[in-house]
């Protein structure tokens, strides 16, 4: 992978075959994704005030993560969004039916937010499989706004094929979940930072090759949970507001079909947490 690819909807077997030899794809906003930009931005507004952007130069660094674990948990919990989520896989040709689904998250990158210890796990390099996904994952991204390249994350293609040294074979889900059952279901526990586990990685890499992106707001990026990623210092000015949420092709997982794994070694399984067909 050199760049990510805008594209539009295909077949989701040929998506889903794509994400899993480690592309990352983009698709233009849709009437769902759209839909769900306008209905975050009015909550947000609602519980922020109109420029949501400046919102956090408001409150306190306490009233401020209030407000947004109030928001991340009717987003996360809400039969409204179950329902978009969805309906934007059927937009994007996935199968709703032959998919589960990890609940529909608000992510907030603040301005400077590296620089508070509590919030050191947002900024790990890291796959999302190490935290117990199926290889099968996809991750499904969507931001609120226009962002330059600088606002987002970056990728390491080059590792998706290699293994890197990194901690999940310390993480076991169902242990993790014993005593932080708050962090899985959208809102956080706001000293979790410092004393919950989390799996990053645990070398230095070369970062001559790595992949970044601009976005605009409702596009779609997809990409597989074993990608290499990290989030990027906020220097803008303003947080950085975005969607994302995981799907796992039913049938993928249960033939092992699914990205390379190079180096996850996490236990337990994070699949619990998902809505299945049936739910």
């Amino acid at each position: 992978m050199n760049k990510i690819k805008k594209i539009l909807p295909q077949d989701s077997k040929l998506t889903r075959e794509q994400i899993y030899q480690g592309e990352v794809l983009c698709f233009p906003a849709t009437d769902v994704s759209k839909q769900l930009v306008s209905d975050v931005l009015t909550l947000l507004k609602e519980e922020l005030g109109e420029d949501v952007r400046t919102a956090q130069f408001r409150f306190s660094d306490e009233e401020f993560f209030e407000h947004i674990g109030k928001l991340r948990k009717i987003i996360y919990t809400q039969t409204y969004f179950h329902d978009l989520a969805k309906k934007l896989l059927v937009e994007l040709n996935f199968i709703p039916n032959e998919n589960a689904f990890e609940p529909i998250r608000l992510r907030v990158i603040t301005h400077k937010g590296h620089e508070n210890p509590k919030a050191a796990p947002i900024y790990y390099a890291h796959r999302d499989t190490w935290y117990s996904h199926s290889q099968a994952l996809i991750t499904w991204w969507i931001p609120l706004h226009d962002l330059r390249e600088e606002e987002t994350f970056v990728f390491f293609p080059e590792y998706f094929n290699h293994p890197v040294k990194n901690g999940s074979q310390h993480f076991d889900y169902d242990e993790w979940m014993l005593d932080k059952r708050q962090l899985t279901v959208g809102w956080q526990d706001k000293n979790a930072g410092r004393e919950a586990f989390y799996p990053s990685l645990m070398e230095e890499i070369s970062d001559s090759q790595k992949v970044g992106f601009s976005a605009k707001a409702g596009e779609i990026i997809l990409f597989s949970g074993a990608c290499l990623h990290q989030t990027l210092n906020n220097l803008s000015g303003m947080t950085r507001f975005s969607l994302d949420f995981r799907t796992v092709d039913l049938t993928d997982h249960n033939e092992n079909i699914g990205a390379p794994n190079v180096d996850n070694l996490s236990r337990g399984s994070a699949m619990r947490q998902y809505i299945y067909p049936s739910n």
